[in-house]
């Protein structure tokens, strides 16, 4: 046999990218359903029908798994958030975000990781390592523009700013687990633009109170 026609080495693994893709999938809908600490390799290949040998090919501990689906998840596509002003951004980048935290496995995972971070260094790292940088991506990307664009003084604080722009929306939903009322977005919206120093649009007139 030539040596271009050698076949791959007995026993050789071949990760066929379907089967990754099931086990990831089995992996969020158990953590939301037992949570870290009960979650098993076992439970997760039962879910996503194939071997444990099949996971372990792939990561070698069930702290890999989870640090790697969790690295992914925030690394999630967003919409494009250049709607030409401030507001417009924020209010585009406020709904994805609701979206995604009031997702039903989001909303279980989310709680029960920040939890698990408190005793768990390698989770907590991890958690702080990517969100961080996604919120420094997204967050610094919105600012930036917004100071070219001059809605935003030239000296705006970058962190501060990210974290005001992040922070309201996540302690409600994830943290707080607070529903989101008519018009609490549009009201966030001018609050987070306010404190970031954008001028004012014109208020609105105030409704009149329903009488009791």
């Amino acid at each position: 046999m030539t040596p271009d026609k050698r076949r791959a080495p007995a026993g050789a693994a071949v990760l066929r990218d379907e089967i990754t893709t099931a086990i990831r999938r089995a992996l969020m809908q158990e953590l939301a359903a037992v949570g870290y600490g009960r979650l098993s390799i076992e439970a997760v290949a039962r879910r996503a029908g194939v071997s444990k040998t099949a996971i372990y090919r792939r990561w070698s501990s069930k702290l890999d798994l989870v640090l790697e689906i969790v690295a992914a998840a925030a690394h999630g596509k967003l919409p494009a958030l250049d709607t030409g002003t401030l507001r417009g951004d924020l209010a585009l980048l406020f709904q994805a975000v609701a979206l995604a935290l009031r997702h039903p496995l989001a909303s279980q995972i989310i709680p029960d990781l920040l939890a698990e971070a408190a005793r768990n260094p390698s989770i907590d790292a991890t958690l702080r390592q990517v969100l961080h940088a996604r919120q420094q991506e997204i967050g610094g990307r919105l600012v930036t523009r917004a100071v070219q664009r001059g809605e935003l003084p030239a000296d705006t604080e970058l962190d501060a700013a990210v974290d005001l722009i992040v922070g309201p929306l996540y302690w409600r939903l994830a943290i707080a687990r607070l529903p989101l009322t008519d018009g609490y977005l549009e009201h966030l919206v001018e609050s987070v633009a306010a404190g970031l120093g954008a001028d004012s649009v014109l208020p609105r007139p105030r409704e009149a109170p329903v009488s009791g």
